[in-house]
């Protein structure tokens, strides 16, 4: 398989790997995405994951509901901790290794990340999933994607979401909206897109870093990306 990027981020939604349950862990969601990582690391790509926890729990609709903010947070934060155990198991029975890293101490569940370890984790052809957020409350886990894509000199970031790239509008709510095959940081700013809270747009801009948002519900696409096939939205 020929893949212009050798290193990549891969964020993936909490909320699709509820497939069509409602809540919690599809198996059939979650095996689909281990067979497309896993056919990427076997042709040599070197890949890192951070997983939302939206299917578990949010931590701004937990405050919403009278949670303490903070603790809320930190809710959502072990909930992605759930997520990546789980797809850790599911890439290694498909035969390939993968280590959980969190951002807070929480041995044996996981190591603590550093950058250092994640990229020895790369280097050894293994699968490093980063858990917990930035460790932080107050943060999303599309900053956490941001913040680990810089860290580890990432190719691109590939933020796999539940629509095929980013639109003029939410294209679920308005029929009228138009998709982007490009798009500056510069324009999304001005047109007010929110592709990812603010926080990890600046992060990727002021550092250079490209931004692929793609369907990742379609078996297949993952590998179109990674191949150079015009999917998704590249924002640069």
């Amino acid at each position: 398989m020929h893949t212009i990027y050798h290193k990549i981020l891969l964020k993936l939604s909490g909320e699709s790997l509820m497939g069509h349950q409602g809540y919690g862990i599809d198996s059939d969601r979650l095996n689909s995405y281990a067979e497309q990582i896993a056919a990427l690391s076997d042709a040599g790509v070197q890949i890192a994951i951070v997983i939302g926890g939206g299917n578990i729990f949010r931590g701004l609709s937990g405050a919403a509901k009278g949670f303490d903010r903070v603790k809320g947070d930190q809710m959502g934060m072990l909930a992605t901790v759930i997520n990546s155990l789980a797809l850790s198991s599911a890439l290694e029975s498909k035969g390939k290794k993968a280590r959980v890293l969190t951002a807070t101490g929480m041995f044996p569940i996981g190591e603590h990340y550093s950058p250092a370890r994640a990229q020895e984790t790369l280097e050894e052809g293994c699968i490093a999933i980063i858990a917990g957020g930035t460790g932080n409350p107050f943060f999303t886990t599309d900053t956490a994607s941001a913040l680990r894509a810089v860290e580890l000199h990432a190719d691109v970031m590939l933020k796999g979401t539940r629509v095929d790239g980013i639109y003029t509008a939410d294209p679920e709510k308005d029929p009228t909206a138009t998709k982007f095959d490009k798009i500056s940081y510069d324009e999304i700013y001005n047109r007010g897109l929110r592709i990812m809270d603010l926080t990890a747009t600046t992060l990727c801009r002021e550092n250079g870093m490209k931004i692929v948002v793609f369907d990742m519900d379609t078996p297949g696409n993952l590998a179109n990306v990674l191949a150079g096939e015009p999917i998704g939205t590249l924002v640069y």
